[in-house]
């Protein structure tokens, strides 16, 4: 089963959410950044060369956060979502270098952002993260 990381970072009580470029299907709708796990590379790894690669940002990946989310992918492959809190390395802002947009939500917008469904499912451990 391949595993997907994604990211909760937090700032100043702010969470980053990221919004699809691709695939057509999830175009628009707002995600927490990540990507896939590479064969040898950890989940730690793999997440923070994500953010690296996607948002020109650089992370601590800290402890999970949230259940795992079991998903079938695009070609009917079968996924498990695995997310992780994570601070900024520094003070540099992310770049929405593969997204149409990113912005920061506070726990009374979670309600708002119209999420893809997989991470929908993380909205309680969210609100507790932000302490909302």
């Amino acid at each position: 089963m391949r595993v997907v990381v994604g990211a909760a970072v937090v700032r100043d009580g702010r969470l980053l959410v990221a919004q699809r470029a691709e695939p057509p299907d999830m175009r628009g709708r707002w995600e927490l950044p990540g990507g896939s796990v590479e064969d040898g590379e950890s989940e730690t790894d793999a997440l923070a060369r994500e953010l690296r690669e996607e948002l020109a940002y650089a992370v601590v990946v800290g402890e999970r956060l949230g259940p795992d989310v079991p998903v079938i992918g695009r070609a009917g492959q079968e996924l498990v979502l695995r997310f992780y809190r994570c601070r900024p390395e520094n003070g540099a802002e992310p770049v929405a270098l593969e997204h149409l947009a990113l912005r920061w939500v506070d726990a009374d917008e979670l309600d708002g952002v119209d999420w893809l469904p997989a991470d929908e499912v993380l909205l309680p451990a969210l609100r507790e993260a932000l302490g909302g």
